[in-house]
């Protein structure tokens, strides 16, 4: 599967030594044959992936920098780091462990926009990359302190008090499932003077679960929590760019208010503008409003909010999946900023997870995917634009119905004839009402 930040497949079918290589080439021609920082997820194909892509890359005559099995923004960081060229994460993010990735990321540490991600595509589709010759073939170094320098960016935040973190001594069940998160995470917590209790941290890439980090994933993290009597639960996914919280009474807070806490926790320290896409809880609205601040909503996709964050400088930002992204460190959904951030908040909250859940504005989202058979996406899209034409209607991504305590979104997908419709409301069962009638609507 081809996309404008990278290319994804299985491996061994569709994800080939040929695939990669041409791709690779192709980033490496994209990039100014200059220097490239790689890295990758502790998946089982990771070490052969990444071979591959750094020979592409050096036969075009990059220079790479490796930096070993890393969290996806840690590659991200790196690249502002050593104002590289460009950078390959080689990561299938929350996929299923038969598939691999290279997630391309630009000179500016941001993934590739829809414009360069074009540009590689098709410098990749006519093979017009011209090869090195042998005096001018890319050499390879290592950087082995990459998670190093990421902890302490995240540690030398302003608003971020390690003593007062490390003074209460938290007691958090960790599941990375055996995802790179296992290779910086324990070790966070641990200089934070938290008690970690363990589950799937070894960053072997054999998942232990599903590895996508949604509650139903996550049942053995919630009964570990509850039997522990632990402060609270964090999972996270496999290339560690999302965070979820589990309450200290086992329930999960929803991936929706990770990005929630951390937005209440720094524009309490400065006010600005919150950038989010269109698919993530008005929880966050209503906090920013309690602030006097503005939310501005972007397409969904992290490059949208990365790129609008940028440009108009904004406070925080990120996704409704778990994804916070803060610019003091880097512009990209980042786990350990909202590990971070989490500790931080309940540190200087004084009270349980569940309680501080509590203070803020309370929603829950319900998603459906509706197949439509030889129904046109398109003509559905045009009956709910004509049908709703006297609401509130946002056509960014879709189509959004904006109410006051509600909305409803619906998005087309690019590779299958569905329609996702995602509805927020008050409770669970207002959301699952709402997203249902537009299911009956759309069916009739």
């Amino acid at each position: 599967m081809v996309s404008i930040s990278g290319i994804r497949g299985i491996v061994g079918e569709t994800l080939t030594p040929e695939v990669l290589i041409n791709f690779a080439s192709a980033f490496g021609e994209f990039s100014g044959k200059g220097k490239i920082i790689v890295g990758r997820d502790s998946r089982v194909t990771g070490e052969m992936v990444q071979k591959f892509v750094v020979a592409a890359l050096n036969s075009v005559g990059c220079e790479v920098i490796q930096i070993g099995i890393v969290p996806t923004p840690t590659v991200q960081l790196m690249v502002e780091q050593f104002h590289a060229d460009g950078g390959i994460a080689v990561t299938a993010s929350h996929n299923p462990i038969q598939w691999n990735a290279m997630k391309l990321i630009s000179k500016t540490g941001l993934f590739l926009d829809g414009e360069e991600g074009e540009k590689v595509i098709q410098i990749a589709k006519n093979k017009s990359f011209t090869l090195a010759t042998y005096d001018k073939i890319g050499n390879v170094t290592n950087y082995p302190k990459a998670l190093e320098d990421h902890v302490k960016a995240v540690f030398n935040l302003p608003f971020v008090d390690l003593n007062l973190i490390r003074s209460k001594k938290f007691k958090v069940v960790l599941d990375t499932v055996n995802g790179a998160g296992g290779t910086v995470l324990p070790k966070l917590l641990e200089k934070l003077n938290c008690e970690v209790i363990g589950l799937n941290l070894e960053p072997n890439g054999i998942f232990a679960h599903t590895p996508e980090p949604i509650p139903e994933n996550l049942v053995s993290l919630m009964e570990k929590v509850k039997e522990t009597k632990a402060d609270l639960g964090i999972a996270i996914d496999p290339d560690a760019d999302r965070c979820a919280l589990i309450s200290e009474k086992g329930e999960p807070l929803s991936e929706e208010y990770t990005l929630a806490l951390a937005t209440k926790l720094i524009l309490s320290k400065r006010k600005g503008t919150v950038v989010t896409n269109l698919s993530t809880t008005l929880a966050v609205d209503k906090i920013a409003e309690s602030f006097g601040c503005e939310v501005v909503r972007t397409a969904v996709g992290e490059i949208n909010v990365a790129k609008k964050m940028k440009e108009i400088n904004a406070t925080i930002g990120g996704e409704g999946n778990g994804g916070v992204i803060l610019g003091d460190v880097h512009y990209g959904r980042d786990s350990l900023v909202a590990v971070v951030l989490t500790l931080q908040h309940l540190a200087e909250f004084g009270g349980k997870i569940s309680e501080l859940h509590k203070t803020l504005p309370q929603f829950s989202i319900c998603k459906k995917k509706l197949e439509l058979g030889k129904l046109n996406p398109d003509e559905v899209f045009e009956m709910l634009k004509n049908k709703f034409s006297h609401e509130k209607l946002d056509f960014t991504d879709g189509i959004k119905i904006l109410r006051e305590n509600s909305w409803v979104h619906f998005r087309k997908s690019n590779t299958e004839p569905i329609v996702r419709i995602i509805a927020e409301a008050r409770t669970s069962t207002e959301a699952e009402k709402l997203a249902q009638s537009f299911v009956d609507l759309i069916a009739k």
